[in-house]
């Protein structure tokens, strides 16, 4: 299986099995789901580019997660980035892939005027993206 779909697998079961996080989103979805009500979260793009070696084979992994929240400030977006970051710091062996590291790239935070020119609930979202470096077992 491909790095870039184990990354990305791996992300989205170890995130649903965070109860807080979990708690606090009324989904975590694969791709942004069109029509869903906030807080939610999904994992959008995944990038994949090579960073084997001679003896090694390896990948670098780019992973983004997107949350929105309904709320009037941003304060809950930063304990679910919190929630996230440690999720991800944790990943380990995947289906034959051994993740070296997880880092955070970037994460931003904006004001969310909603969706459907206005008509859908304003708020607020972030984007965070990871780097994910993975070598394959075995």
């Amino acid at each position: 299986m491909s790095a870039e779909v184990v990354a990305r697998a791996a992300v989205i079961a170890a995130l649903r099995a965070d109860g807080a996080l979990m708690d606090g989103l009324n989904g975590l979805f694969d791709g942004d789901p069109g029509r869903a009500s906030v807080p939610y979260a999904y994992v959008d793009a995944c990038i994949g580019a090579d960073w084997g070696g001679k003896d090694m084979d390896g990948r670098e992994v780019r992973i983004s997660l997107a949350l929105r929240v309904g709320d009037e400030v941003a304060r809950r977006l930063g304990d679910m980035i919190a929630r996230i970051d440690a999720v991800v710091a944790g990943l380990s062996v995947q289906n034959g892939w051994r993740i070296v590291t997880a880092r955070l790239v970037r994460s931003r935070v904006a004001r969310d005027e909603g969706r459907d020119g206005g008509r859908a609930p304003a708020g607020w979202r972030a984007v965070i993206d990871y780097r994910l470096r993975m070598v394959r077992e075995g």
